[in-house]
């Protein structure tokens, strides 16, 4: 974690008093020294996100790691501060209702930007490309939806994955819905449910993990990826997140990134 000088800690500190002074109840906001950037936390950047989606944020020997972690470290650099990363249901991410509460200045948990989506919270620039996909156990003859007519398909709540489920799976397919991923997928890996829908990337990096099971099938959705801010009152953080992504495609920093997670560098 980086400071500013002693002279513009001086200053926060006066500016952090005289907010005080006018009658405000919010002690624990903070501004980054170097980008004059408002944050809920003096010297660190707070970041929502919901574990385990694993490549992109989970849990590695007691610290949380991953692509999302990588690329909003990117931004802390910038920023001058350090990253904290708040574990809390996906829900309350993709509703703006963390964001709204200030439980959190930016959530990064490899959400699809969506129309919907987007009248309740700000966007980034994309940062990554993602399509959904069907997970199964190697030998079970499912090849795609209409396999599981009269069975049950997994979903994970609130996602676009169910979305695209609700919307594409034949009559007689019975959506049974997860909070959390890694509950959806270790219900196809113990034989629970038959087959599971969800994004790509988090897919094929299980199957690594589970070579018992397969992608049975993938479905062009053409989704991608955004971080999350506080919809009109995050315009600063939004203009940094987005220059921070632009930097990191221009100078191979994300290449770099993308490839520690998923073994090859983007096409």
């Amino acid at each position: 974690m980086r400071h500013g000088s002693v002279g513009a800690r001086v200053l926060l500190a006066m500016w952090a008093l005289a907010l005080g002074a006018c009658g405000s109840d919010d002690t624990s906001s903070g501004t980054s020294a170097r980008s004059g950037v408002e944050l809920i936390k003096d010297g660190e950047i707070t970041t929502c996100t919901h574990l385990p989606y694993r490549p992109f944020q989970f849990e590695q020997s007691g610290k949380i790691v991953g692509f999302d972690v990588d690329m909003i470290d990117l931004v802390a650099d910038k920023l001058g501060v350090a990253q904290s990363i708040v574990d809390t249901p996906f829900e309350g991410i993709q509703s703006g209702e963390d964001l709204n509460a200030r439980k959190c200045d930016i959530a990064a948990a490899a959400m699809t930007i969506t129309p919907e989506r987007q009248q309740k919270i700000a966007f980034s620039a994309p940062y990554f490309e993602a399509n959904q996909a069907l997970l199964v156990k190697k030998g079970s003859g499912i090849a795609s939806l209409r396999d599981l007519r009269g069975r049950t398909l997994g979903v994970q709540s609130g996602t676009t994955g169910k979305r695209y489920a609700e919307k594409n799976a034949p009559d007689g397919v019975q959506l049974k819905d997860y909070e959390d991923l890694a509950l959806e997928l270790s219900s196809v890996k113990s034989g629970q449910i038959p087959a599971a829908v969800n994004d790509i990337p988090v897919l094929l990096d299980y199957v690594k993990q589970n070579p018992q099971l397969q992608v049975a099938a993938q479905f062009q959705t053409g989704e991608q990826y955004g971080f999350a801010m506080k919809k009109g009152t995050s315009q600063k953080l939004e203009q940094t997140v987005n220059d921070v992504i632009r930097q990191a495609q221009a100078d191979g920093t994300y290449d770099r990134i993308y490839k520690r997670w998923f073994g090859a560098e983007p096409e």
